[in-house]
Order: structure tokens, then sequence, then C-alpha cells
């Protein structure tokens, strides 16, 4: 399974939206006492209706837990539809609507090009989500 989970950790490295992480519960015992691992590989997921985690039995290949994460976790802003948008990019939204094609187009160039430079984990979630937003805005405009 941990071949799967690291490659689906890099299929979402840059996800606005999910992390994928891992935890060494032999290391981090009172972490995986608190959150009621007593098994391992155990597997949990966060979302705003499971604050405190929820169990996940689900098949452990790479496509089934993609599916999974494409399907439960994934949250993707939508330019038509920006209800599960962040105030955040809901701004963004609103200030490239008006600069006009040329600047969206000039903009989503710059971040592009940014793509592979090192950056904090805010700042790189930061940038995938104005791209996200500026790919569906260009397509639009």
């Amino acid at each position: 399974m941990k071949p799967a989970w690291d490659q689906l950790g890099g299929e979402y490295e840059s996800s606005s939206s999910v992390v994928i992480a891992d935890v060494d519960c032999t290391v981090e015992t009172d972490l995986c006492s608190d959150k009621g691992v007593s098994g391992y590989p155990t597997i949990k997921y966060y979302t705003p209706e499971h604050p405190d985690g929820e169990s996940y039995s689900g098949g452990r290949d790479f496509d089934s837990l993609k599916k999974f994460v494409e399907d439960t976790l994934e949250v993707k802003c939508s330019v038509a539809d920006p209800s599960e948008c962040t105030d955040k990019e809901a701004k963004f939204i609103d200030k490239m609507k008006t600069a006009g094609a040329d600047t969206v187009a000039k903009q989503l160039t710059r971040l592009e090009g940014m793509k592979g430079n090192k950056m904090n984990k805010n700042n790189k979630q930061w940038l995938f989500q104005r791209l996200n937003i500026l790919q569906q805005l260009k397509d639009e405009l």
C-alpha cells in the first residue's frame, strides 16, 4: 500500500483542497491514540462533516484511493458556481473577471512559470487555486 499512498501524495501535492499525509504511529503514539488508530495501516479522512476523522475502508490500490479522493474529498472552485470557493478565491474571481482576457492570459503564463519554484505549502496551494480559476476564466472569456 505504501507505493500507492506515496503516488497519491504526489498526485495531490499541489491540490488546493486535499492534503495527503502520513503519521508514523510507532513514533506519534499519543496522536494515534487520540485519533483512535489501533491497527496499521489505518487511513483516516477529515471533512467538515467528519471533523474528528472517519476511517476509510475502500481499496488500497492507487486507482481506488484516487477515485475516493476525487468523489469524496476534492473540492474545486468553480467560476460558474463559486458557492464552493473560499472567500479569497471568490475575490480573485471577481478581480480577474473585470481585468479582461489579456490580463488573465498574462497571469496564467506568469503563474504557470512559477509551478516549479520552491515555496511553502500555503503559497503553493494558493498558486494552484489561482491557476484553476484563471484556466476557467480563459475558457470563459
